[in-house]
């Protein structure tokens, strides 16, 4: 980057750091920035530093909040005796797009990883059985990622909830709508066979 004037070099490397922005991309929205107006660039970093700055985690569920408690613990009509458990806030912004889920969630902030040294004590566990003695749960959706990790931690949890005669199901993985079955890895297709259900 030697011909590069050293500001712009600095916003982009500042970019970059940002999951999923390249140096080349990192490099156009600099210089983007560097022909806004001053006014604008501004208005551009006011929004990103009191945006940041007014995030806090929900005191019950641990989704992103602006105040003690996020939209949907404050709203009465979700407490409908379902919490979804998920690995972290962008898993409860998905589920939320499907507009269908109208129960609670539970916002664990990781997955267990023995391998990089994350245990049950390292994320929101012991928050979740917490919830589950003091609320009145029928339903616990184990929402979390079909990986190693994500099925590793909803078996724990799962061993948890059974002596607590709590519904325990896990969402479905399978075969994607539009996706060819013979594109499809043997894993998804194995998990679509053992999800299969009566139609």
């Amino acid at each position: 980057m030697g011909a590069q004037i050293e500001p712009i070099e600095t916003m982009a490397a500042e970019l970059h750091r940002l999951p999923g922005v390249g140096q080349k991309t990192a490099m156009r929205f600099a210089y983007f920035i560097a022909q806004m107006p001053l006014e604008d660039v501004r208005s551009l970093s006011v929004a990103l530093w009191e945006g940041r700055k007014a995030i806090r985690f929900c005191n019950v569920c641990g989704n992103y909040a602006a105040g003690d408690l996020c939209s949907v613990c404050a709203d009465p009509s979700r407490h409908n005796g379902q919490i979804c458990v998920v690995r972290d806030p962008r898993d409860v912004a998905a589920l939320e797009r499907t507009h269908e889920y109208a129960g609670l969630y539970h916002v664990l902030h990781g997955t267990l990883s023995p391998m990089e040294g994350v245990g049950p004590d390292d994320i929101h566990i012991k928050e979740l059985m917490s919830r589950l003695s003091a609320e009145q749960v029928s339903e616990v959706i184990l929402a979390t990622n079909p990986d190693v990790e994500g099925e590793a931690t909803a078996s724990y949890i799962a061993r948890l909830l059974r002596p607590m005669n709590i519904r325990c199901t896990r969402i479905a993985h399978g075969v994607p709508v539009g996706g060819d079955l013979e594109y499809t890895d043997e894993v998804t297709l194995l998990k679509a066979l053992e999800g299969r259900r009566e139609i």
